[in-house]
């Protein structure tokens, strides 16, 4: 058994493996166990393959015929790993010194953690010589009492400059898919992801079925990488705005206790047909689309997802999670001006 098995999924990522991959070989190092770095072809049609197999020959790879997402990409993949922990890495992740070392130490000695991430930095603002968190994961997530997620560095679409604010060690309440490592053993007992979201959020339910188990997620600053962002879906993109929302919606169904999830889900109601104005007022007609279709499908699919659900609330421990905040944060950013995770009254 290794260690650690770092895997990559890719789908037509020639480009990003070509450039990201050379740090993960050259700083995935352990002083004690083995550790496999793996790329994972989700049915990539481009000349991904053939880099690997002429520039990287130490590498792993696990081919498969067609694209399977993100979610069942990795289940997959993780099926034919045998380690004690993976680490789940986007191919366009460039990782530093002791990014590994330092994450796989502190879970050797947390065996309650049951995964943890790195801080995420923006590649793009690197090669601008500035230091400004990652929309995706930043120094930690948090989520708020309607499941909205944000993150230390990051609060909707305001990012921070990484000043060292959050440099702490944080328990939080789900660690980015951008960099994410898991003990294998948790991630199956757990479920996995869930194969139906495709991408966007599964990371975020995983996380949420650990934590309702008494398991915990760790943000841990002083191991560093720099993600691109956006590599699959832009930012602004429509299939990305109908993800989110929809499996946001799911994720809310399968985890949420019952005696909230009527109350929360009217609210939901609400706020999503709001964000559906605010873009059509906007004029991304497309994305307020997106946000319609996306409350539609969840309507059709949240009745396939009750035994899970039920699942969920049987082996959930019962108790309140302090990372899912008990206030909401489109009030605290909207109407009250707090920008900066910093500002919020994170236990009140």
């Amino acid at each position: 058994m290794k260690k650690v098995s770092v895997v990559i999924l890719n789908w037509n990522g020639e480009e990003m493996l070509r450039k990201y991959l050379p740090s993960v070989c050259r700083y995935s190092k352990l002083e004690q166990g083995d550790v496999e770095i793996c790329v994972a072809d989700n049915g990539s049609t481009d000349t991904s393959l053939a880099l690997l197999d002429e520039e990287f020959p130490s590498v792993r790879q696990i081919r498969f015929e067609e694209n399977h997402g993100f979610a069942d990409g990795y289940n997959k993949a993780l099926q034919l790993i045998n380690a004690e922990y993976v680490v789940l890495l986007n191919n366009d992740v460039e990782v530093t010194e002791n990014w590994l070392e330092i994450m796989v130490n502190y879970m050797d000695s947390h065996p309650n953690v049951a995964a943890c991430q790195p801080k995420i930095l923006s590649y793009k603002a690197k090669d601008e010589g500035k230091k400004v968190f990652e929309y995706a994961g930043a120094s930690g997530g948090y989520i708020d009492k309607y499941g909205y997620p944000f993150c230390r560095g990051r609060i909707f679409g305001t990012v921070e400059e990484d000043d060292g604010q959050y440099d702490t060690d944080a328990m939080v309440f789900w660690a980015t898919g951008a960099s994410l490592l898991i003990r294998l053993e948790d991630y199956q007992a757990a479920g996995g992801l869930d194969g139906r979201f495709f991408a966007h959020m599964e990371e975020i339910d995983l996380c949420w079925r650990l934590r309702s188990r008494g398991k915990g997620i760790v943000c841990l600053p002083k191991s560093k990488v720099y993600h691109i962002g956006a590599a699959s879906l832009k930012k602004e993109n429509p299939q990305k705005t109908y993800l989110n929302f929809r499996n946001n919606l799911l994720m809310l169904y399968k985890n949420l206790p019952q005696p909230e999830l009527k109350r929360i889900m009217r609210y939901r109601f609400l706020f999503d047909y709001l964000a559906a104005l605010v873009f059509f007022l906007k004029g991304h007609r497309d994305n307020a689309s997106a946000v319609l279709r996306a409350r539609k499908d969840y309507r059709k699919m949240r009745y396939s997802f009750a035994s899970e659900r039920s699942r969920n609330i049987i082996t959930s421990n019962d108790e309140d999670i302090p990372e899912r905040v008990p206030y909401s944060i489109i009030f605290a950013y909207y109407l009250k001006g707090k920008k900066r995770f910093s500002q919020l009254k994170y236990n009140s």
